[in-house]
């Protein structure tokens, strides 16, 4: 089987063709895109659990856990090249890059998270896009998404993995956009471009100074010839540290980290299952996969760790206190999710790298789940997002409500539910690392998000499903957005809404009920018809997904267990363990501490061993966890169940904190707007120099050139080509002159010498020629 994973990426590309190149001009069903487009991702995940077993039960103990490598070409032939870095630099490394996979513990686990997860958000999709007009190329755009992940995930060197990298990018913008009539989707897609290009910038120029540094982009060569690296201790940056700078930054903007994460939550603008794939189970992920897939670079630098982890931490928080407020039911989960990523980020900083994966593998599930559920819920409230115009959905949408149960307790942390397991070791592996001092900080704020978390978690579920019935007070605007979504379909012209448009807009079964004409519509006054609604449940082809995600985010995280977990044994292979870990802090500051694995075997603030179970910190840590995890969750019931005039309260007496909050900590404000502004103003400026010096000096240059020529082209007109011209002119008229004397006649001559002779006479004569005259007249 694992001769045949070349095929898991190419059934989705596959896909793509089918149903983009067919599925408009076959006029294809929905059900025979549907078919296509779930089928490739059923036969890729049937294709990846073949290679798990075949790698995992047979292949790995007869090669000693060492990866297996699937060479299939030589795509960039590109010759000999010479090192510039590091210490071979000035030797010539060949530039010669296969198309290759590498499959072990690090890219099955992704894989199967691809292609699992992807498969049921591709049947719910399925009854979510149905009626829509674009059907086939939402599809299409879906499956293309599937193959870029894919090579980001098992490619064997940088160069595909950047290939997938930049692809899922693409996708990313065609899906958020996916609703082009509209401006928000629109903006939304270029921001999320943008924003990522800036991140694939410093992601790009850590490829070149690997190459220029090693000598090959393929990760297994890269990790042996790091070892011979020696690990950069605190505020030292060398050449390993500069390397993680750039992987980060990419990282940071894949990943929606400080300051890149601004473009996730905007990017709510594309339809629910792109934001439950995308932008929750597989991309947003990638940065924390390849920080770890490059481990061995990051754990030669403590500066970059520290950097990682406290990037991570201020992540997780920012985006829980911005949760908090937000009242899009979608943007609550987005603010979620980078708060979550942070949380990845802050593990893999503090050397936890299984910890941070394993969260990645529970988040999937969990996050998923969220995200689809918030799907149904606005596929059975019409089209509505607005949390406070909800209410009571409980009894309408019962089995949406329990599967989005199980979500909710998984990702508020409480055994034993997924979530809990991996949070709870990122806490732990926090509270004891060794890596860099001052991580008892980064524990305590980790900690007080996961109490925010629970918080606004159960403030999402409070005001969606508890409570008062509020839809039928406030009316839901997502009417209007369908009918604007139904007259573009038609090609009619839309009606203005009355209230803000949010959003996507799913499609309802043919006959769904919807509820009857209600007159007392404060649409009526506009002359909008407008059918009043009651909540309803999706139908199977949407709840299906929800169960099945619900199971996992229930179980999964039990392969996690403390000291006791096959996730951690699985992965230790892929982790790098330096022959020394630098160690700060206190009287430290300056030590290196000895042989270290950043995995089951690290130092004793890591564990006693798995024999000897869990020790007594761990287990305080964990019940002061459980501790936090239950007060949010009891004062978000408080707040938005038992005493909904509280937020209004704490609102005002915390002001200037909920307008932080709500605002967003002004990061929109500040690189939207401000950011925007200063740029146009930099362009202005840069304008205003080039058009007066830059250009100003071209342009005098111009000028003075063609004033000296000017001058030059009269000098040589009046005063060089006139004394030429005199000169000829001179030299034609003396021989007209010469020519007329010069005869050839003797006589001529004799007359000439006559008259020349007369002149002499006179001249010589001439004083006496008066006096002469004179006399002959007598005077």
């Amino acid at each position: 089987m694992l001769k045949l994973v070349w095929l898991i990426p190419v059934l989705p590309l596959l896909g793509f063709l089918i149903n983009f190149f067919g599925g408009r001009k076959l006029r294809l069903s929905e059900r025979a895109v549907s078919l296509v487009g779930c089928g490739v991702i059923l036969l890729s995940l049937l294709l990846t659990l073949g290679a798990f077993i075949e790698y995992g039960w047979s292949y790995a103990p007869a090669h000693d856990k060492q990866p297996f490598i699937l060479s299939l070409f030589t795509w960039l032939p590109g010759g000999l090249a010479h090192q510039t870095l590091g210490d071979h630099a000035g030797s010539l490394a060949a530039f010669n890059i296969r198309w290759s996979y590498q499959i072990d513990q690090l890219s099955l686990v992704m894989m199967f998270i691809v292609t699992f997860v992807g498969f049921w958000i591709h049947v719910f999709a399925t009854g979510y896009m149905h009626g829509d007009k674009g059907y086939y190329r939402f599809f299409s755009y879906l499956n293309l998404f599937m193959f870029m992940m894919l090579l980001l995930v098992m490619g064997s060197n940088f160069m595909i993995m950047f290939i997938g990298w930049e692809g899922v990018g693409l996708c990313s913008y065609l899906l958020i956009g996916y609703y082009f009539d509209r401006r928000e989707a629109g903006d939304a897609s270029k921001k999320a471009f943008v924003v990522n290009r800036i991140g694939d910038f410093g992601f790009a120029l850590a490829i070149m100074w690997a190459f220029a540094t090693f000598g090959t982009v393929e990760f297994t060569e890269i990790r042996n010839l790091a070892a011979a690296y020696p690990v950069e201790k605190l505020w030292e940056f060398g050449l390993m540290s500069w390397l993680a700078l750039g992987l980060f930054v990419g990282a940071t903007g894949k990943s929606a980290q400080i300051p890149l994460f601004i473009w996730l939550p905007d990017a709510m603008a594309g339809p629910t299952p792109v934001s439950a794939l995308i932008h929750a189970a597989t991309m947003v992920t990638a940065g924390v996969f390849m920080v770890t897939r490059t481990n061995f670079i990051f754990q030669r630098s403590v500066t970059m760790m520290m950097i990682v982890a406290l990037i991570g931490c201020l992540t997780a928080f920012v985006a829980a206190t911005i949760g908090i407020t937000q009242t899009d039911i979608k943007k609550v989960l987005a603010y979620s999710t980078v708060s979550q990523l942070g949380y990845m980020f802050l593990g893999a900083g503090v050397g936890a790298f299984v910890a941070a994966i394993f969260h990645v593998f529970t988040h999937a599930f969990f996050k998923a789940l969220l995200f689809l559920g918030s799907g149904s819920v606005i596929h059975g409230m019409h089209h509505e997002q607005e949390m406070p115009r909800m209410g009571g959905l409980k009894k309408y949408l019962p089995t949406t409500y329990k599967a989005m149960l199980m979500g909710w307790l998984a990702i508020c942390g409480i055994p034993i539910f997924a979530g809990f397991w991996s949070k709870d070791e990122i806490l732990w592996k926090t509270f004891s690392t060794t890596v860099f001092g001052g991580s008892k900080i980064l524990w305590i704020i980790g900690l007080a998000t996961a109490g925010m978390t629970a918080f606004y978690m159960t403030r999402l579920m409070g005001l969606t499903f508890w409570g008062e019935e509020r839809f039928r007070k406030v009316h839901a605007g997502g009417e209007a957005d369908e009918a604007f979504a139904a007259a573009h379909d038609k090609g009619l012209t839309p009606h203005d809404a009355l209230t803000a448009s949010v959003g996507d807009r799913p499609h309802h079964e043919p006959g769904e009920h919807v509820g009857v004409h209600d007159a007392t519509d404060r649409l009526d006054a506009r002359g909008i018809p407008h059918p009043h609604f009651e909540p309803h449940e999706s139908p199977k082809s949407m709840t299906t997904p929800l169960l099945v995600l619900a199971f996992f985010s229930v179980f999964v995280g039990l392969i996690g267990l403390p000291h006791a977990s096959l996730f951690e044994r699985w992965l230790d292979p892929v982790i790098d363990h330096p022959s020394a870990v630098a160690h700060v802090g206190g009287e430290h500051n300056a030590g290196v501490s000895a042989a270290a694995p950043a995995s089951h075997e690290a130092a004793s603030a890591e564990g006693e061993g798995e024999s000897e179970g869990l020790s007594a910190t761990e287990l305080i840590l964990m019940a002061l966890s459980i501790a936090i995890a239950g007060g949010g969750i009891y004062f978000g019931h408080r707040f938005y169940v038992n005493q909904p005039d509280l937020p209004k309260i704490w609102a005002e007496r915390l002001r200037p904190l909920y307008k932080l909050s709500f605002n967003k900590w002004y990061w929109d404000y500040a690189l939207d707007v401000k950011g925007v502004e200063a740029e146009k103003a930099l362009n202005n400026a840069l304008w205003r120099v080039d058009s007066a010096v830059v250009d100003g000096g071209v342009n005098g240059a111009g000028l003075m050139t063609r004033f000296w020529a000017t001058v030059s082209g009269w000098v040589d007109k009046w005063i060089i080509d006139l004394a030429v011209n005199a000169t000829g002119w001179i030299t034609r008229a003396g021989s007209i002159v010469l020519r007329t004397l010069q005869t050839g006649f003797w006589q001529n001559y004799a007359l000439w010498f006559a008259v020349g002779l007369f002149l002499i006479l006179v001249f010589y004569v001439y004083s006496s020629v008066p006096t002469t005259i004179r006399a002959l007249m007598g005077k």
